[in-house]
């Protein structure tokens, strides 16, 4: 099905990563140019430039950052569509009480201050019709104990700000767009380490589809909402990537009367 995203430039940040990659490579399979962002990842995202060829660039910056976030956005040129993928789960499994305000605050910077200077940049930018996708996560609509920073993140991501931002962007083009895809458990660098059968067992648990996501899973649904083709009335919606999921278990199979 035609997509019509062929000659659109498309912003993917944190590119860098999996399920940021499979976004880059998405938009590129559809005929769109594609700025590629990393921040650490420098050597990947300059071999996923040059593997996607057609007008692919990779920028990099710091997304907590509110300068280098607009020199990103001053070399990325005029954008179509913005996918807001990056974001950090940090691997620490820590209850609140136990949870320091460090963590706390670079939790939050990097996953809600970053989307939002990242969203707040497309906006400023944008001329015509345009789409925006943030990509927020379960553990913004369920929880996650032990991630209560990476949670509420996400949850801000994807309810105060992102419903916020649906009424706002068509102040600056009419029939823009904004959108989100929520993933679950999904295989990326960020959380591959995490999974072994144990951890498979107990997060799928409560799944239809009894399996982790691949990151082309996510990327396919975020093509699908910024395509005004296969989306042009669509704006505000959820999409939950995460195999029929309807909570988390919150105790293991052994207790204690």
């Amino acid at each position: 099905m035609e997509t019509g995203l062929t000659g659109k430039r498309v912003l993917v940040t944190g590119a860098s990563g999996g399920i940021g990659s499979a976004c880059a490579r998405a938009f590129a399979a559809e005929g769109a140019e594609v700025v590629v962002h990393f921040h650490r990842g420098e050597a990947r995202a300059e071999a996923l430039a040059a593997e996607l060829g057609d007008g692919a660039v990779a920028v990099g910056a710091d997304l907590t950052r509110e300068d280098e976030v607009e020199r990103m956005f001053a070399a990325a040129g005029s954008l179509d569509v913005c996918a807001a993928v990056a974001g950090v789960w940090p691997a620490g499994d820590l209850p609140v009480w136990d949870l320091s305000l460090e963590r706390w605050r670079a939790t939050l910077d990097a996953n809600l201050t970053a989307t939002f200077l990242t969203a707040r940049g497309f906006l400023r930018q944008l001329e015509g019709d345009g789409a925006l996708i943030l990509v927020g996560s379960t553990a913004g609509i369920v929880g996650e104990a032990g991630h209560a920073d990476y949670a509420a993140a996400k949850s801000a991501v994807v309810h105060g700000l992102f419903l916020s931002l649906k009424n706002e962007i068509v102040r600056v083009a009419p029939r823009a767009r904004v959108n989100a895809v929520c993933p679950g458990w999904t295989y990326s660098p960020m959380t591959r380490g995490e999974v072994d059968d144990e951890v498979l067992d107990r997060v799928t648990a409560t799944m239809a589809l009894r399996k982790i996501a691949e990151p082309e899973d996510v990327a396919r649904q975020v093509v699908v909402l910024a395509s005004d083709e296969l989306s042009g009335h669509v704006t505000g919606q959820v999409v939950v990537v995460a195999g029929g999921m309807e909570g988390r278990l919150l105790h293991g199979a052994a207790r204690t009367d």
